[in-house]
């Protein structure tokens, strides 16, 4: 086995196996069936073998093959690494979530983020989860960094759409929103955009709440214009309020680097819409590298081989460019 400094070598990625009823096995087996991949980074798994066998068995799949190991400092180079988080026999059922599955996608978070906090590896891919399984294991990461003020930036190959609140209702979204806790995202988001993304001076579009925002700021919306105002006095070249027709109908989104947008719908839709390699976020303001797909657990195509790896890919990728930009600085 090797036992190397991760500052010496290519970024090593620690995986989450998620539910593993769900895709997440057959996502991560096509992306690193293309042996390219192993050219940019080296890919641990917080999972099973026995479980990664039986789906690439199942699809009839070659590769890529796979080398055990006990120590994420001792992961093989350009090979995909497991660590088996329990050594018994797991019951695989998919396309149904199990309480055996929730329990081991707990776990495979637990031990990839306690090597994570060790500096044993370089950065975290979360795989798809069940909703409330997602939550709790987000729960937990976050937990960690209570001084950080954490921003998810949701990106494709042409687009970064931040988000100022989370995935949840909008009435529950809606009392975040004020002045301070907006200038604090701005902050979090601009800070970001230069350390893990090599811009020197990035431009935010900031998104209001309501209709024809930009027009008639009014509500929630004079608080927005209060926060951009805060915002340029900090420096941070921060725009707007913009409504989504102002923004994505005529093209303006392209006039910028990032868009702060307030909740998650907000966000999600034009995303998705000009998507062509995946969609797939990171978590700036964070002191470690942590990404995710946009991509649920999709247990109604469970085990059919019938699931695009492009958003999972994304993250991964994703994950590896904020690390080297991270490590120029």
């Amino acid at each position: 086995m090797q036992d190397k400094s991760t500052s010496n070598t290519m970024p090593r990625l620690g995986l989450t196996q998620g539910d593993f009823n769900g895709i997440s096995y057959e996502i991560m087996l096509k992306t690193f069936s293309d042996a390219r991949v192993f050219e940019s980074f080296n890919p641990v798994l917080y999972g099973q073998s026995k479980v990664f066998s039986y789906y690439k068995k199942n699809f009839g799949m070659e590769s890529p093959n796979y080398s055990l190991t006990r120590d994420a400092r001792q992961a093989w180079d350009k090979k995909f690494n497991i660590i088996n988080i329990v050594e018994n026999e797991l019951k695989i059922e998919p396309g149904q979530p199990s309480e055996v599955s929730a329990e081991m996608s707990v776990l495979s978070m637990k031990r990839a983020f306690d090597d994570l906090q060790n500096g044993y590896i370089d950065g975290l891919v979360l795989a798809p989860d069940s909703p409330v399984i997602a939550k709790s294991n987000l729960a937990y990461l976050l937990s960690h960094f209570a001084d950080a003020d954490p921003v998810r930036v949701l990106v494709n190959d042409t687009m970064r759409i931040a988000l100022a609140t989370g995935d949840m209702p909008l009435a529950e979204a809606l009392p975040h929103i004020d002045i301070r806790f907006l200038v604090g995202k701005l902050t979090t988001l601009s800070d970001a955009l230069k350390k893990d993304f090599g811009l020197n001076a990035p431009k935010i579009a900031v998104m209001g709440v309501n209709p024809h925002s930009g027009s008639h700021p009014v509500g929630d919306d004079e608080k927005v214009v209060k926060a951009i105002g805060d915002a340029q006095h900090k420096g941070i070249y921060a725009f707007g309020p913009f409504s989504g027709t102002q923004l994505f109908v005529s093209g303006l989104w392209t006039k910028y680097d990032a868009v702060l947008a307030m909740y998650y719908d907000q966000a999600v839709l034009p995303l998705k819409m000009t998507a062509l390699g995946g969609c797939a976020a990171y978590w700036a303001g964070l002191p470690m590298v942590v990404a995710e797909p946009l991509q649920g657990p999709c247990f109604d195509l469970a085990n059919q081989n019938k699931v695009q790896p492009d958003s999972y890919r994304k993250a991964a990728f994703l994950a590896v460019d904020v690390f080297n930009h991270r490590k120029e600085q």
